[in-house]
């Protein structure tokens, strides 16, 4: 398979590309990373050096890729965290081109943007095109119930509001939604969920909750279950895998004392997950 990502990317650290591309590789897929910002390091740090890359800037490597001819090969593009703005139209655009030369192309958009604890933190207007210009195109969607929220004006909490919720955003126009970091109200103590939605199916996985702040797990597990559900085409399965792969990947950071994933030492959960977490049909 070959994928076209255009995500951030940091020197130092896995987040955006430098957080899904490897497991992609490490999986057997041809990667083509297409960089929105070109960072020291991620911005939870609080400061950071090197640019926001300009989206002509973004769409002149698109725009060199397809002088090459190939666009037609791409089976699959990723998109994660915009930087700025104008990168939105730039993303559209290139989903166009590539599906005009693949109409088999599936598009998948993380559409990062914050988290329960820490509120929004990119720019007030990305949110905004994120819901109004990128969503529509998207295929497959991976927010978390956070994320899901603002999209759709909701509140998501339990399995059947966050149900109605994925919905209403298939609505917008993706046909998957995987909706991650989903904490119910009445769930065990201790643990925390990813569902996985469809219009005809919807599948749930819960886990230990490790405590643990990890800046570029989201860019993994939408990189993982793109890649899962092209190669099964099964929903249960790919949920089952990523949650597999994503929650190793943690725990040996965490066992590590490290602040940064440590995705290179954890390359093997990529290419064999180890499928110890059951799946359960809620829909």
């Amino acid at each position: 398979m070959k994928i076209l990502s255009i995500q951030s990317h940091v020197a130092y650290g896995h987040v955006g590309n430098s957080a899904a591309v490897f497991p992609l590789q490490r999986r057997g897929h041809d990667v083509w990373p297409v960089h929105t910002v070109n960072f020291s390091n991620h911005t939870g740090y609080g400061a950071w050096g090197g640019p926001l890359i300009a989206p002509d800037d973004v769409r002149a490597v698109i725009g060199g890729i397809e002088d090459r001819g190939v666009l037609g090969q791409v089976d699959a593009v990723l998109s994660g965290y915009q930087g700025g703005a104008g990168i939105a139209d730039v993303i559209i655009d290139a989903v166009d081109r590539v599906k005009a030369a693949n109409p088999a192309a599936t598009y998948t958009c993380d559409p990062v943007m914050g988290n329960a604890k820490s509120g929004c933190f990119v720019h007030p207007d990305i949110p905004v095109l994120i819901r109004e210009k990128v969503i529509p195109k998207a295929d497959i969607i991976t927010p978390n119930q956070f994320e899901l929220g603002f999209l759709t004006h909701t509140e998501p909490g339990s399995w059947e509001s966050t149900l109605a919720s994925a919905d209403q955003a298939m609505s917008m126009g993706p046909s998957t939604v995987l909706v991650t970091s989903v904490e119910r109200p009445d769930r065990p103590e201790g643990t925390i969920e990813m569902i996985a939605v469809t219009a005809d199916e919807a599948w749930v996985v819960q886990t230990p909750h490790l405590p643990f702040k990890a800046n570029g797990s989201g860019d993994v597990t939408a990189a993982l279950f793109t890649a899962h559900l092209h190669e099964t085409g099964s929903l249960p399965d790919a949920l089952a895998a990523t949650t597999s792969s994503v929650f190793d990947l943690l725990e040996n950071t965490i066992n590590s004392g490290e602040r940064e994933l440590r995705l290179i030492a954890s390359q093997e959960i990529f290419a064999h997950p180890r499928m110890q977490f059951e799946v359960t049909r809620i829909r």
